[in-house]
């Protein structure tokens, strides 16, 4: 679990492709700090495993259903990537609970400035679309966000300096392909909300002398 709040921004040193997927060899800095194979990482917003690691660098492998839906099937040497480890129970949640588990890429329509901030519209499949709200959350490339503007295919975020300055999204222009994950509380809801009513209560027994034969009452 992650709270959408970037801890710094790496960089793809190499990326192996093979039949089953790919490798990735991630140069960082900060976030290697008491690293350990095995722990989660969450890279331009999806949740990997960290498989060994060195002093300036970690590798993960990426599976094939990954490479499918996010951005990194096109990922080569020299691409920076958003990075965070997994937060901890006891940390303030600065941004929203984040999954690490992308839902599909939106495509950056139009790049605005706006005084000293940027405002990015970002058109998305209805897949996506359907859990956007107006004021309501939603992570790109692994940075936490809060939605601006909702059309029936678009929405519309905006990142102040420092984001920028700290995160990849400063760099991304009009084409460009971004991760995105829906806010997993409107996913729940619409879940619960198909089962409603569709839910029977047990059978009320009949007690009869087979019943309490049965379970040893005469």
């Amino acid at each position: 679990m992650f709270s959408g709040i970037v801890e710094e921004m790496g960089a793809v040193k190499a990326a192996h492709k093979g039949f089953a997927g790919m490798r990735l060899s991630i140069l960082a800095s900060s976030i290697l700090e008491g690293m350990k194979i095995g722990e989660s990482i969450s890279v331009s917003g999806a949740c990997l495993t960290v498989i060994e690691f060195s002093e300036q660098d970690f590798a993960v492998d990426v599976s094939t259903e990954t490479l499918n839906k996010t951005t990194l099937g096109s990922a080569v040497a020299g691409v920076p990537v958003n990075l965070e480890r997994a937060m901890k129970l006891n940390d303030r949640i600065g941004g929203h609970l984040v999954t690490g588990h992308i839902d599909g890429v939106g495509t950056i329509q139009r790049r605005e400035q706006q005084g000293n901030a940027i405002q990015y519209t970002i058109e998305v499949p209805e897949g996506i679309a359907r859990y956007c709200v107006q004021k309501g959350s939603i992570t790109i490339e692994g940075i936490s966000l809060t939605i601006n503007e909702v059309s029936d295919n678009s929405f519309a975020v905006t990142i102040i300096p420092h984001t920028a300055n700290v995160t990849t999204m400063g760099l991304r222009q009009v084409g460009d392909f971004v991760n995105l994950e829906n806010d997993m509380i409107g996913k729940y809801v619409e879940r619960l909300l198909q089962f409603s009513g569709k839910s029977s209560a047990p059978p009320t027994p009949i007690i009869d002398r087979d019943y309490l034969q049965k379970r040893g009452l005469l």
